[in-house]
């Protein structure tokens, strides 16, 4: 009676064990969180997009300059509107382009800039990663860190 007593005992012990091993606390996340747009505004990426841009801009605001420059000088009014629509078309296709490429270079730079910060979080055993902005409490702030592999 005694043996049975004791293999119930150690059943119990074994089932509580075993329970108590399933249902123990999942172990806590170390949560970062970064201002992202103070590394935006400190890429180096992201400031050559922009003085590309404004270079671009510069480019469309001489265009516009010449084509009008050349539109006044037509003296036909039929082939002023002509020559205006010309330029009007060459105006929209070259501001769609411009605005196209920028998405693209700027989707690229967001795409790199993420990955950064997630390869330099998990080297320092972050589990989660979020903006600044969203975080009321907690979370170490890594956005030094982050600014200096972000260059």
């Amino acid at each position: 009676m005694k043996l049975n007593k004791k293999l119930a005992i150690m059943s119990i012990v074994s089932v509580m064990f075993s329970t108590m091993v399933a249902f123990a606390a999942p172990q806590p996340q170390k949560i970062a969180v970064v201002d992202i747009q103070k590394v935006v505004s400190s890429s180096s990426q992201v400031k050559t997009l922009k003085a590309s841009q404004e270079a671009k801009n510069k480019e469309l605001a001489n265009f516009i300059k010449k084509a009008q420059e050349d539109v006044n000088k037509q003296t036909d009014a039929n082939k002023k509107k002509s020559v205006a629509a010309q330029y009007e078309k060459q105006l929209v296709a070259k501001r769609e382009a411009n605005a196209k490429e920028y998405a693209n270079k700027l989707k690229a730079i967001d795409t790199n800039i993420t990955a950064q910060i997630g390869k330099k979080a998990t080297e320092m055993g972050y589990t989660m990663v979020l903006p600044k902005s969203a975080v009321i409490y907690g979370g170490d702030d890594i956005t030094a860190t982050i600014l200096q592999v972000i260059k």
